[in-house]
Order: structure tokens, then C-alpha cells, then sequence
């Protein structure tokens, strides 16, 4: 089983670290007490937090336009039978990307918004909003409207290769 950590635009610089950082830190050993790994989504833009996020687990994190860190743009790896796919910002052509890169799962983030959601086209779209900035999920007919709160994912790949995904809830 491989229990793996998601976070995204964090946008935690050197400047605001010991107000933002130290507090988001704290409440992600717990958060994230029994991940394998974690993977950052991008705007990641302090070392010193990427370091102490390693302290929890280790760290596989993409670059964006924001970005300070000299950090690859996408990555690809597999865990199971899943290929995994890390980008920040959704591709234009989303079905076109996952097909060539032959993704059953596709992290991002960029928009601050939590998902969670599967395609037409058989890959499971996650991302994790944003614990420092967040923005409310798209709002469903028939549904509350929804309010704004910090978020990371917790994704669970069982010796089965049976998938779970939990959106969690921060402190703000």
C-alpha cells in the first residue's frame, strides 16, 4: 500500500515563512503523519519550506511560472499499476495530454480549487486547491454554494491497486 500526500500553490516565500509556513508545517505532520511521499503541485517558492516538507515525507514537486526552485515542469512515475502524472497548470488539450502520456491519474493545481473527479477518457483529475490562498470549489446546482477553505489529498493505493481519495479540510 502507498498512502501519498497532495499539496499545491502553498505560495509560502522566505518573506512570510515564519507567519504562514511554520503554522501550515505544523498542521501538515499531522495531516500527513502516514504518507509514503507527498507531491507539491507547484508555487512552491521557498526552499526552506520544501525542506521542512521533506522533514515529513519525501518531496516530488513540479516548477511553475512562480516558481523560484529549479524544479522540473512535469513529472511522470508509477505507483501500482497507475502512471502519475504532476504538472501545476491543467493542459488546453487535457484527453490529447493524458493519452500521450499514458496517465490513469493527473495532479495539478494553478486554480486553487479542489477536485477530485474521473474523465470520459479514464484518468482521475486531482487537485488539491490551496492551503494558504484557497478558492471555493465550482459551485453544482442543487447544492450549497461553497465557501473557501484550505485544502490538501490524501491519495491511497491499496495492495489491490484500489484507489482512495480524501479531500482534507485545514485549519485556516
Amino acid at each position: 500500500m502507498v498512502v501519498i500526500g497532495i499539496i499545491s500553490d502553498t505560495h509560502i516565500t522566505n518573506l512570510n515563512y515564519s507567519d504562514i509556513g511554520v503554522k501550515l508545517i505544523s498542521q501538515l505532520k499531522d495531516t500527513f503523519k502516514d504518507v509514503n511521499e507527498i507531491i507539491h503541485a507547484g508555487d512552491i517558492c521557498s526552499e526552506v519550506f520544501l525542506n521542512d516538507l521533506n522533514g515529513i515525507a519525501p518531496v516530488m514537486s513540479v516548477n511553475s511560472q512562480e516558481d523560484i526552485l529549479d524544479l522540473d515542469r512535469i513529472i511522470i512515475f508509477k505507483r501500482g499499476l497507475y502512471t502519475i502524472g504532476v504538472i501545476h497548470e491543467q493542459p488546453k488539450d487535457l484527453e490529447k495530454f493524458c493519452r500521450e502520456k499514458n496517465l490513469q491519474i493527473l495532479i495539478f493545481g494553478h486554480t486553487h480549487q479542489p477536485i477530485i473527479k474521473g474523465t470520459n477518457f479514464n484518468t482521475l483529475l486531482i487537485n488539491p486547491g490551496s492551503p494558504t490562498n484557497p478558492k471555493a470549489p465550482l459551485y453544482k446546482p442543487g447544492f450549497k454554494i461553497p465557501v473557501p477553505k484550505p485544502t490538501v489529498v490524501i491519495l491511497i493505493i491499496d495492495e489491490d491497486n484500489i484507489l482512495s481519495t480524501y479531500l482534507i479540510n485545514l485549519k485556516s
